[in-house]
């Protein structure tokens, strides 16, 4: 087994930075933006419906098959490129034939390559950095993402304002440039291959499939993560709905300021977060995330205030900043040896993508039938499922030394 302790040069640290800075930039193109271009090119709502949809589909079921191929491939720096590539050719077609045939297959295009793209992220981190830093640079790595969305989805806001709803995709496409310099930054000779993949398998391991699924921590946190996002997936979107009834004036400013608060709590804690999961342990930041989301769900159901429901957005910041850490950070001591850490990553980003694909069906369906303050309290019930199987049933994932 190669033992060779990292030291990776603060060339490819910084690199590493702001290629998560510049794909999170890329990716914001694609949130709501793609839903008011299409219908300002007018597209029905079933058609925008329908393409959102496949691409959801093609996002849950490639999160397995991505991670593997990720882990197949013996340079995550060419797949990360790759991936890149597919999604500014995605937005490009946007941009230029905005017809159901280009847009349904640009859509499927970028779904797939993004399930690819995120492992990648974390196999290089993971691989400059070894399994002894994991948790720091990943909570350096939410930061960058985190800053990267905010200041994208208000560079693009405005771009679509000033000119056209399709300059966003030309943007999108053009910022492909400083990505791949980014991650050309990004040094080959830093990134060791085995530790990218969890580290080299050791000899008695079988590594197949069902080395990962014979690991019950690792089961119990995807399912566990599967109902933390069955009950968040449909909270934000279903605030949003409750203001622009009480006031549609306000409510476009209210949403981007419930988006913006998370995001500046995530920049803010992350590293901090990473830094001392890696000395007191991972549970008790993951028993954190779980714990702010049924007292957000209450509180949704509870306050009507505007200026407070901005302010319950900074418990959805914690949950992010805690979660977005602790999943990765666990999956990596869980497959330690095993040379499958990103088909792990795979096999919970499935679930995930079970959980927040039901959950708008799921608090849809609650408020036709009782109303959304019930709707809200369903949530912060499954919310608390969610967090009683966390402390019952997820173990601590790290090891002493580790």
């Amino acid at each position: 087994m190669n033992s060779r302790p990292p030291h990776p040069s603060r060339k490819s640290l910084r690199g590493l930075d702001w290629f998560i800075f510049f794909v999170a930039d890329v990716q914001t193109g694609f949130g709501p933006f793609l839903a008011v271009y299409l219908t300002s090119q007018k597209w029905t709502q079933v058609d925008i419906g329908l393409v959102l949809t496949v691409a959801g589909l093609v996002s849950v079921l490639g999160q397995a098959p991505g991670g593997a191929a990720v882990d197949a491939a013996r340079s995550e720096r060419l797949v990360a490129g790759l991936a890149l590539a597919a999604i500014s050719g995605s937005a490009l077609a946007y941009a230029t034939s905005p017809i159901f045939p280009v847009v349904l297959a640009g859509a499927v295009l970028h779904a797939s390559a993004s399930c690819v793209l995120g492992p990648c992220i974390v196999a290089m981190s993971l691989g400059l950095v070894g399994h002894a830093a994991i948790g720091e640079r990943l909570g350096r790595n939410a930061r960058f993402a985190s800053i990267g969305n905010g200041l994208a989805a208000a560079a693009m806001g405005a771009c679509g304002y000033l000119l056209s709803p399709r300059a966003v995709f030309f943007v999108t496409a053009a910022l492909l440039v400083p990505t791949l310099l980014a991650l050309r930054s990004i040094r080959a000779v830093d990134i060791d291959p085995e530790r990218a993949h969890g580290g080299p398998a050791e000899r008695t391991t079988d590594r197949t499939l069902q080395t990962i699924v014979r690991k019950r921590p690792l089961l119990i946190l995807a399912g566990c993560a599967m109902l933390f996002h069955l009950a968040n997936g449909s909270m934000l979107p279903l605030m949003g709905s409750v203001v622009t009834m009480r006031s549609s004036e306000w409510a476009t400013v209210l949403i981007a300021a419930c988006i913006v608060v998370p995001q500046l709590i995530v920049a803010a804690v992350s590293p901090w977060i990473g830094r001392h999961a890696q000395v007191w342990g991972r549970r008790p930041f993951l028993l954190l995330a779980f714990a702010a989301l049924p007292l957000r769900g209450l509180l949704f159901a509870t306050v009507s205030d505007p200026y407070w429901l901005v302010a319950v957005q900074v418990l959805d910041g914690i949950s992010a900043a805690a979660l977005s850490i602790m999943v990765p950070l666990m999956i990596a001591d869980l497959t330690r040896g095993t040379a499958r850490f990103n088909l792990a990553q795979g096999i919970v980003g499935t679930a995930v993508g079970i959980g927040g694909s039901i959950s708008p069906t799921l608090a849809g369906s609650m408020t036709d039938h009782f109303g959304s303050r019930v709707a809200f309290l369903g949530l912060a019930a499954i919310a608390v499922a969610s967090l009683a199987a966390v402390w019952a049933l997820m173990p601590e994932t790290k090891s002493d030394g580790k």
